[in-house]
């Protein structure tokens, strides 16, 4: 009989919240250890948008997205399923835990489809093929997997049309509702979502969460992080956006003493 995953946790780490102060990586290490199946989603934008300055290619956005033509995405794939998953991937070895990394090219993991053609090789993903996580999963190790997607259909001519660039919050989202995750927690560098004064928002039901995107009271950042908690709700029973800086911010969470915004809504068969 297939094992299910339906207990993974999946987490989405924010480069911003990976400081020398940060525990994150600690905290995977003791739940694997302890038995829980995690699945890591990482960005890494500051380290690209570095990496371009050093090449001298110009960083342009367009509605908080990276315009990716064939230089960048060359630059990107390096970063991001290079360096920094590499890096997150020792990290977890060096504290003890097993990992793997991976892309979400890597087995077909994900597939996307071209998001806007001002973007260039940006994607909005379609298909999540679950296959490669569930293998590594069985293996006993966390998947860390960088954000990257195969073309679907592949478009123009040679490599450059056969992957995109992708948003990482979705990917963790798309992921997590795949699965059918226990849990979805994005790790970022403020406490939560806030209302207009500021304040913290404990709780919010997908429709409120909506609202705050719609009337741009939600901005920046925190708009692909609410918008893949609200899609991931068709499946998932929590989703989660908590301060990663916090000491054991994990671990809190798991065993249900996090602080931050749960998003809520009915998932799709759950009564």
């Amino acid at each position: 009989m297939a094992k299910s995953f339906t207990n993974t946790v999946v987490i989405k780490l924010g480069g911003s919240t990976l400081g020398s102060h940060d525990t994150t990586l600690e905290d995977l290490v003791t739940l694997q250890r302890k038995g829980v199946p995690l699945v890591v989603v990482h960005g890494g934008g500051q380290v690209t948008t570095k990496w371009l300055s050093r090449l001298g290619i110009q960083t342009k956005f367009v509605d908080g997205l990276r315009v990716t033509d064939v230089e960048t995405l060359k630059v990107v794939v390096a970063t991001l399923a290079g360096q920094v998953n590499k890096e997150l991937v020792a990290a977890i070895h060096t504290r003890g835990g097993k990992a793997m990394g991976l892309s979400g090219v890597d087995g077909g993991l994900l597939e996307a489809e071209i998001k806007d053609a001002r973007l260039g090789y940006v994607g909005e993903i379609v298909k999540v093929n679950l296959a490669p996580l569930e293998t590594i999963l069985r293996m006993g190790y966390i998947p860390v997997v960088a954000p990257l997607s195969l073309q679907s259909p592949p478009v123009g001519s040679g490599e450059a049309g056969l992957m995109l660039n992708v948003n990482a919050d979705a990917a963790a989202g798309e992921i997590a509702a795949a699965l059918k995750a226990s849990n979805l927690i994005f790790l970022t560098d403020v406490e939560g979502v806030r209302d207009i004064s500021g304040k913290l928002i404990p709780r919010l039901s997908s429709e409120s969460a909506k609202d705050l995107v719609d009337s741009g009271v939600a901005s920046g950042g925190m708009i692909p992080k609410i918008e893949a908690c609200i899609r991931a709700l068709r499946t998932v029973r929590s989703t989660r956006i908590i301060d990663g800086r916090i000491s054991n911010a994990v671990l809190r969470e798991i065993e249900g003493n996090g602080t931050g915004t749960t998003i809520e809504g009915v998932p799709d068969g759950v009564s």
